[in-house]
């Protein structure tokens, strides 16, 4: 398998009705509503955690996902892995007396797409909301040119630089 490859920013946003305004003036189109379980798994390099997710096009689905990425507040390349699950009930169960649970983060996403870019409007519960970016980087996809798709949207969504978010959010839960 091989690895895939996004350029990432995360951001506390106090207003998501806003953020999701400025994103639809932009072009972006929305894909629903999805609410989301991470569990997260101690792994001794990276991080693991098995998405559960409901809502959207894909309807109740779960993903297995590797990631490696730096912890700071700039845009960040992150490598990852992403399997699906047809059972997540037992993967659950396999990998948590495998490995054992770091714990749980809940959240309701608002998901738009504007070119290569995935634009998540986050409710976290105990975080409060955010706003992340992912531009996927496929083949045929430049560095530059998501770069400078990612630099329009911090620009038109207001992001200051105190409210860029350097860890994940099972981090920002301590757990």
């Amino acid at each position: 398998m091989t690895s895939r490859r996004n350029i990432e920013l995360k951001a506390r946003c106090a207003d998501l009705a806003r953020a999701a305004k400025a994103a639809e003036s932009l072009g972006a189109v929305a894909q629903g509503v999805l609410v989301q379980t991470d569990t997260y798994f101690r792994v001794p390099h990276g991080r693991l955690k098995l998405r559960e997710i409901s809502g959207g096009e894909g309807g109740e689905r779960a993903e297995l996902i590797r990631y490696d990425r730096p912890d700071h507040a700039d845009f960040r390349a992150s490598d990852y892995d992403v399997i699906p699950v047809a059972d997540p009930v037992t993967m659950k169960s396999a990998l948590r007396r495998a490995l054992g649970i770091r714990g749980e983060v809940h959240k309701r996403r608002n998901l738009y797409l504007r070119h290569n870019v995935r634009i998540h409007l986050d409710d976290v519960q105990s975080l409060g909301t955010f706003i992340e970016f992912e531009a996927v980087m496929n083949e045929g996809e430049d560095d530059a040119q998501s770069l400078e798709r990612l630099r329009i949207l911090r620009e038109a969504m207001q992001i200051r630089d105190e409210d860029r978010v350097a860890q994940s959010y099972s981090d920002l839960l301590n757990l």
